[in-house]
Protein backbone atom coordinates (compact mmCIF):
# COMPACT_ATOMS: atom_id res chain seq x y z
CA UNK A 1 0.00 0.00 0.00
CA UNK A 2 1.53 3.58 -1.09
CA UNK A 3 2.10 6.34 1.49
CA UNK A 4 -1.08 8.58 1.62
CA UNK A 5 -1.41 12.42 1.98
CA UNK A 6 -3.76 11.39 5.53
CA UNK A 7 -1.16 9.60 6.91
CA UNK A 8 1.65 12.33 6.15
CA UNK A 9 -0.56 15.06 7.36
CA UNK A 10 -1.79 12.75 10.57
CA UNK A 11 1.84 12.46 11.16
CA UNK A 12 2.88 16.53 10.86
CA UNK A 13 -0.38 16.62 13.06
CA UNK A 14 1.86 16.04 16.09
CA UNK A 15 4.26 18.46 15.42
CA UNK A 16 3.51 21.18 17.67
CA UNK A 17 4.86 24.71 16.32
CA UNK A 18 6.84 25.70 19.44
CA UNK A 19 5.86 29.24 20.33
CA UNK A 20 1.98 28.76 19.18
CA UNK A 21 1.69 25.52 20.90
CA UNK A 22 -0.86 24.05 18.42
CA UNK A 23 -0.02 21.46 15.76
CA UNK A 24 1.45 22.47 12.19
CA UNK A 25 -1.19 20.82 10.67
CA UNK A 26 -4.30 22.50 12.39
CA UNK A 27 -2.46 25.65 12.03
CA UNK A 28 -2.76 25.61 8.46
CA UNK A 29 1.10 25.68 8.04
CA UNK A 30 1.64 22.78 5.80
CA UNK A 31 1.22 23.89 1.92
CA UNK A 32 1.97 22.17 -1.17
CA UNK A 33 2.03 18.66 -0.66
CA UNK A 34 3.22 16.01 -2.71
CA UNK A 35 3.96 12.03 -2.80
CA UNK A 36 5.83 10.42 -5.93
CA UNK A 37 6.95 7.15 -4.78
CA UNK A 38 9.18 7.10 -1.36
CA UNK A 39 9.86 11.25 -2.08
CA UNK A 40 7.28 13.48 -0.54
CA UNK A 41 7.82 17.00 -0.64
CA UNK A 42 5.48 19.83 1.41
CA UNK A 43 6.44 23.61 2.74
CA UNK A 44 6.02 24.89 5.96
CA UNK A 45 4.44 28.32 6.37
CA UNK A 46 6.74 30.48 9.08
CA UNK A 47 5.14 33.06 10.56
CA UNK A 48 7.72 35.69 9.89
CA UNK A 49 11.25 35.70 7.47
CA UNK A 50 13.13 35.83 11.02
CA UNK A 51 12.12 32.24 12.50
CA UNK A 52 14.98 31.31 14.48
CA UNK A 53 13.48 27.37 14.99
CA UNK A 54 12.75 26.85 11.12
CA UNK A 55 15.46 24.01 11.04
CA UNK A 56 14.27 22.88 14.49
CA UNK A 57 10.12 22.18 12.91
CA UNK A 58 12.18 20.87 9.41
CA UNK A 59 13.98 17.96 12.22
CA UNK A 60 10.43 17.27 13.85
CA UNK A 61 8.54 16.95 10.71
CA UNK A 62 11.18 14.24 9.50
CA UNK A 63 11.38 12.72 13.03
CA UNK A 64 7.24 12.11 12.82
CA UNK A 65 6.71 10.84 9.30
CA UNK A 66 9.79 8.56 9.74
CA UNK A 67 8.31 7.24 12.82
CA UNK A 68 4.74 7.42 12.17
CA UNK A 69 4.70 6.10 8.45
CA UNK A 70 8.30 4.83 7.06
CA UNK A 71 11.62 5.42 7.69
CA UNK A 72 12.77 4.89 4.22
CA UNK A 73 10.76 7.79 2.99
CA UNK A 74 13.17 10.90 1.43
CA UNK A 75 11.94 13.94 2.35
CA UNK A 76 12.21 17.30 0.60
CA UNK A 77 10.95 20.11 2.94
CA UNK A 78 10.75 24.19 1.85
CA UNK A 79 9.82 27.22 4.02
CA UNK A 80 7.73 30.17 3.16
CA UNK A 81 7.08 33.30 5.26
CA UNK A 82 3.53 34.67 5.62
CA UNK A 83 4.55 37.55 8.45
CA UNK A 84 1.27 37.76 10.41
CA UNK A 85 -0.68 40.65 11.30
CA UNK A 86 -3.84 41.62 13.73
CA UNK A 87 -4.13 44.88 11.95
CA UNK A 88 -7.47 46.49 10.44
CA UNK A 89 -7.08 47.46 7.32
CA UNK A 90 -7.92 50.91 7.79
CA UNK A 91 -7.64 54.39 6.00
CA UNK A 92 -3.87 55.11 8.23
CA UNK A 93 -1.31 52.44 6.60
CA UNK A 94 -3.64 49.58 5.33
CA UNK A 95 -0.64 47.85 3.30
CA UNK A 96 1.17 47.98 6.89
CA UNK A 97 1.00 44.41 8.59
CA UNK A 98 2.84 45.19 11.89
CA UNK A 99 3.51 48.77 13.59
CA UNK A 100 5.96 48.58 16.08
CA UNK A 101 7.15 51.27 18.74
CA UNK A 102 10.68 51.42 19.79
CA UNK A 103 11.03 53.18 22.86
CA UNK A 104 13.06 54.50 26.02
CA UNK A 105 12.44 56.08 28.92
CA UNK A 106 15.78 58.72 29.12
CA UNK A 107 18.03 59.31 26.17
CA UNK A 108 21.44 58.39 25.90
CA UNK A 109 20.74 54.77 26.13
CA UNK A 110 21.17 53.74 22.42
CA UNK A 111 17.48 53.59 21.50
CA UNK A 112 17.89 54.67 18.11
CA UNK A 113 20.97 52.61 17.64
CA UNK A 114 19.06 49.71 18.01
CA UNK A 115 16.43 50.74 16.26
CA UNK A 116 18.76 51.23 12.97
CA UNK A 117 20.14 47.76 13.76
CA UNK A 118 16.71 46.07 14.39
CA UNK A 119 15.51 47.23 10.87
CA UNK A 120 18.04 45.87 9.09
CA UNK A 121 18.65 42.59 10.71
CA UNK A 122 14.70 42.62 9.74
CA UNK A 123 15.44 43.25 6.59
CA UNK A 124 18.19 41.03 5.82
CA UNK A 125 15.87 38.01 6.78
CA UNK A 126 13.88 38.67 3.74
CA UNK A 127 10.99 41.29 5.54
CA UNK A 128 9.69 44.48 4.33
CA UNK A 129 10.74 47.17 6.99
CA UNK A 130 10.16 50.73 6.92
CA UNK A 131 11.01 53.19 9.76
CA UNK A 132 9.90 56.82 10.88
CA UNK A 133 11.90 58.44 12.84
CA UNK A 134 9.72 60.59 15.26
CA UNK A 135 12.29 62.25 17.71
CA UNK A 136 11.56 65.10 15.37
CA UNK A 137 13.82 67.65 17.55
CA UNK A 138 16.99 64.84 17.70
CA UNK A 139 16.71 62.97 14.45
CA UNK A 140 19.43 60.20 13.95
CA UNK A 141 17.86 58.09 11.15
CA UNK A 142 19.45 60.49 8.26
CA UNK A 143 22.80 59.96 9.70
CA UNK A 144 22.58 56.31 11.02
CA UNK A 145 22.11 55.24 7.32
CA UNK A 146 24.36 57.78 5.63
CA UNK A 147 21.76 59.24 3.83
CA UNK A 148 22.26 63.20 5.55
CA UNK A 149 22.23 64.54 2.28
CA UNK A 150 19.19 63.49 0.93
CA UNK A 151 16.08 64.55 -0.09
CA UNK A 152 12.69 61.95 0.02
CA UNK A 153 10.77 63.02 -3.93
CA UNK A 154 6.92 64.07 -3.86
CA UNK A 155 4.75 62.40 -6.17
CA UNK A 156 0.88 64.20 -6.82
CA UNK A 157 -1.99 61.76 -5.89
CA UNK A 158 -5.33 62.67 -5.84
CA UNK A 159 -4.28 66.55 -6.13
CA UNK A 160 -2.29 65.92 -2.79
CA UNK A 161 1.35 65.34 -1.91
CA UNK A 162 2.42 62.29 -1.33
CA UNK A 163 6.33 61.71 -0.32
CA UNK A 164 8.62 58.72 -1.24
CA UNK A 165 10.63 57.48 1.24
CA UNK A 166 14.44 57.26 1.16
CA UNK A 167 15.28 53.63 1.04
CA UNK A 168 19.14 52.47 2.44
CA UNK A 169 20.21 48.97 3.42
CA UNK A 170 16.77 47.01 2.52
CA UNK A 171 14.79 49.84 4.56
CA UNK A 172 12.34 52.33 4.15
CA UNK A 173 13.28 55.59 5.49
CA UNK A 174 11.52 59.12 6.92
CA UNK A 175 12.75 61.20 9.11
CA UNK A 176 12.45 65.23 9.65
CA UNK A 177 16.15 65.46 9.23
CA UNK A 178 15.83 64.11 5.80
CA UNK A 179 13.66 67.59 4.72
CA UNK A 180 15.59 69.90 6.86
CA UNK A 181 18.81 71.50 6.54
CA UNK A 182 21.06 69.51 8.37
CA UNK A 183 22.49 71.94 10.46
CA UNK A 184 18.82 73.77 11.44
CA UNK A 185 17.11 73.65 14.92
CA UNK A 186 13.63 72.17 14.69
CA UNK A 187 12.00 74.78 17.39
CA UNK A 188 8.67 73.43 17.52
CA UNK A 189 5.74 73.50 20.00
CA UNK A 190 4.57 69.80 20.61
CA UNK A 191 1.49 70.48 18.18
CA UNK A 192 3.51 70.83 15.62
CA UNK A 193 5.25 68.17 15.96
CA UNK A 194 2.63 65.62 16.74
CA UNK A 195 1.33 66.71 13.39
CA UNK A 196 4.47 66.10 11.83
CA UNK A 197 4.67 62.56 13.09
CA UNK A 198 0.64 62.40 11.69
CA UNK A 199 2.46 63.71 8.27
CA UNK A 200 4.68 60.75 7.94
CA UNK A 201 2.21 58.13 8.45
CA UNK A 202 -0.54 59.58 5.88
CA UNK A 203 1.57 61.31 3.52
CA UNK A 204 4.11 59.07 2.87
CA UNK A 205 3.95 56.42 0.33
CA UNK A 206 4.95 53.23 2.01
CA UNK A 207 3.30 50.56 0.15
CA UNK A 208 3.25 47.13 1.67
CA UNK A 209 5.22 46.57 4.49
CA UNK A 210 5.48 43.66 7.30
CA UNK A 211 6.82 45.89 10.05
CA UNK A 212 6.83 49.73 10.09
CA UNK A 213 9.20 50.41 13.33
CA UNK A 214 8.54 53.86 15.02
CA UNK A 215 12.20 55.57 16.41
CA UNK A 216 9.91 57.37 19.31
CA UNK A 217 11.40 60.34 21.22
CA UNK A 218 12.88 59.45 24.69
CA UNK A 219 10.35 59.61 27.53
CA UNK A 220 6.39 59.86 27.63
CA UNK A 221 4.96 62.58 25.45
CA UNK A 222 2.80 64.18 22.28
CA UNK A 223 4.41 62.12 19.94
CA UNK A 224 3.83 58.90 22.38
CA UNK A 225 0.04 59.72 22.36
CA UNK A 226 -0.48 60.62 19.01
CA UNK A 227 0.86 57.62 17.45
CA UNK A 228 -1.50 55.36 19.65
CA UNK A 229 -4.15 57.96 18.65
CA UNK A 230 -3.53 57.52 14.75
CA UNK A 231 -2.90 53.76 14.23
CA UNK A 232 -3.18 50.73 16.06
CA UNK A 233 -0.12 49.48 17.44
CA UNK A 234 1.29 46.05 17.23
CA UNK A 235 3.51 46.10 20.00
CA UNK A 236 6.78 47.88 21.75
CA UNK A 237 9.73 47.34 22.50
CA UNK A 238 11.68 49.47 25.42
CA UNK A 239 15.45 49.91 25.22
CA UNK A 240 17.11 50.37 28.26
CA UNK A 241 20.55 50.55 29.90
CA UNK A 242 21.46 48.67 33.09
CA UNK A 243 22.47 51.64 35.87
CA UNK A 244 19.26 52.51 38.05
CA UNK A 245 18.83 56.04 36.82
CA UNK A 246 17.77 54.16 33.02
CA UNK A 247 15.85 51.14 34.57
CA UNK A 248 13.53 54.19 36.98
CA UNK A 249 12.84 55.79 33.15
CA UNK A 250 12.17 52.83 31.67
CA UNK A 251 9.35 51.37 34.29
CA UNK A 252 7.48 54.68 33.32
CA UNK A 253 8.09 53.59 29.71
CA UNK A 254 6.50 50.51 30.40
CA UNK A 255 3.59 51.59 32.45
CA UNK A 256 2.88 54.46 30.09
CA UNK A 257 2.14 51.15 27.37
CA UNK A 258 0.41 49.29 29.59
CA UNK A 259 -1.89 51.99 30.91
CA UNK A 260 -5.85 51.28 29.81
CA UNK A 261 -6.51 53.44 27.71
CA UNK A 262 -3.77 52.89 25.59
CA UNK A 263 -3.26 49.57 26.03
CA UNK A 264 -0.67 48.53 23.72
CA UNK A 265 1.27 45.41 24.81
CA UNK A 266 5.45 45.47 25.66
CA UNK A 267 7.07 42.94 23.29
CA UNK A 268 10.18 42.87 25.76
CA UNK A 269 12.87 44.75 27.29
CA UNK A 270 16.14 45.25 24.85
CA UNK A 271 19.45 45.81 27.35
CA UNK A 272 21.66 47.87 25.85
CA UNK A 273 25.38 48.41 26.92
CA UNK A 274 24.99 45.50 28.77
CA UNK A 275 28.56 45.13 29.37
CA UNK A 276 31.87 45.62 27.99
CA UNK A 277 34.60 43.01 26.31
CA UNK A 278 37.93 43.95 25.43
CA UNK A 279 38.88 43.22 21.52
CA UNK A 280 42.25 41.66 23.01
CA UNK A 281 40.04 39.49 25.89
CA UNK A 282 36.65 38.80 24.28
CA UNK A 283 35.94 36.06 26.66
CA UNK A 284 35.64 38.78 29.82
CA UNK A 285 32.90 41.00 30.23
CA UNK A 286 33.23 44.40 32.50
CA UNK A 287 29.35 45.69 33.56
CA UNK A 288 30.08 49.43 33.30
CA UNK A 289 26.52 50.59 33.97
CA UNK A 290 25.73 47.68 36.35
CA UNK A 291 24.47 43.83 36.02
CA UNK A 292 20.93 42.73 34.44
CA UNK A 293 19.19 45.48 35.22
CA UNK A 294 17.38 44.83 31.94
CA UNK A 295 16.49 41.70 32.75
CA UNK A 296 15.50 42.21 36.06
CA UNK A 297 13.45 44.56 34.89
CA UNK A 298 11.76 42.15 32.36
CA UNK A 299 11.81 39.63 35.39
CA UNK A 300 10.01 42.11 37.50
CA UNK A 301 7.04 42.59 34.65
CA UNK A 302 7.08 39.47 33.53
CA UNK A 303 8.49 40.48 30.16
CA UNK A 304 10.89 38.80 27.67
CA UNK A 305 14.30 40.10 27.41
CA UNK A 306 15.00 40.23 23.97
CA UNK A 307 18.45 40.42 23.84
CA UNK A 308 21.58 42.04 25.93
CA UNK A 309 23.60 44.01 23.53
CA UNK A 310 26.91 44.98 24.81
CA UNK A 311 28.83 48.29 24.24
CA UNK A 312 31.40 48.76 21.88
CA UNK A 313 33.12 51.23 19.97
CA UNK A 314 33.08 49.77 16.97
CA UNK A 315 29.00 50.33 17.37
CA UNK A 316 29.23 53.80 17.65
CA UNK A 317 31.91 54.29 14.79
CA UNK A 318 29.42 52.25 12.92
CA UNK A 319 26.44 54.73 13.70
CA UNK A 320 28.68 57.92 13.24
CA UNK A 321 29.64 56.49 9.53
CA UNK A 322 25.79 55.60 8.76
CA UNK A 323 26.71 51.70 8.39
CA UNK A 324 24.72 49.96 10.42
CA UNK A 325 27.01 47.43 12.81
CA UNK A 326 24.35 44.24 12.01
CA UNK A 327 26.02 44.23 8.46
CA UNK A 328 29.27 43.05 9.71
CA UNK A 329 29.51 39.29 10.55
CA UNK A 330 30.97 39.57 14.41
CA UNK A 331 29.70 38.30 17.15
CA UNK A 332 27.67 41.74 17.73
CA UNK A 333 26.20 41.69 14.75
CA UNK A 334 25.04 38.44 15.27
CA UNK A 335 23.69 39.73 18.48
CA UNK A 336 21.53 42.36 16.67
CA UNK A 337 20.19 39.09 14.10
CA UNK A 338 19.00 37.32 17.26
CA UNK A 339 17.29 40.71 18.47
CA UNK A 340 15.37 40.80 15.40
CA UNK A 341 14.76 36.70 15.94
CA UNK A 342 13.26 37.13 19.03
CA UNK A 343 11.30 40.18 18.15
CA UNK A 344 9.76 38.58 15.10
CA UNK A 345 9.25 35.42 17.28
CA UNK A 346 7.08 37.73 20.12
CA UNK A 347 5.44 39.40 16.96
CA UNK A 348 3.67 36.26 16.04
CA UNK A 349 3.14 35.11 19.77
CA UNK A 350 1.07 38.40 20.13
CA UNK A 351 -0.82 37.88 17.26
CA UNK A 352 -1.57 34.67 17.60
CA UNK A 353 -3.20 35.37 21.49
CA UNK A 354 -3.91 38.64 21.78
CA UNK A 355 -6.50 40.36 20.47
CA UNK A 356 -6.23 43.80 18.22
CA UNK A 357 -4.72 46.89 19.50
CA UNK A 358 -7.26 49.67 19.32
CA UNK A 359 -6.92 53.57 18.08
CA UNK A 360 -6.96 55.50 21.45
CA UNK A 361 -8.65 58.01 22.40
CA UNK A 362 -7.26 60.10 24.72
CA UNK A 363 -9.32 63.47 26.15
Amino acid sequence: MGVTEKAILKALSTVEEPDLKHDLVSLNMIKDLKIEGKNVSFTIILTTPACPLKEFMKTECIKAIHRDVADDLVMDIDTFAEVTSVRDSGPVLPDVKNIIAVSSGKGGVGKSTVCANLAVALAQSGAKVGLIDADIFGPSVPTMFNCENEHPTVKQENGKNIIIPIEQYGVKLISIGLLTPADNAVVWRGPMASSALKQFMTDVDWGPLDYLLIDLPPGTSDIHLTLVQTVPVTGAVIVTTPQKVALADAIKGVAMFKQPQINVPVLGIVENMAYFSPAELPDNKYYIFGKDGGKELADKYDLPLLQQIPISEEIRESGDKGYPFVLKEDNIGIAYNKLAEEVARQIAIRNATIDKTKTVEVN
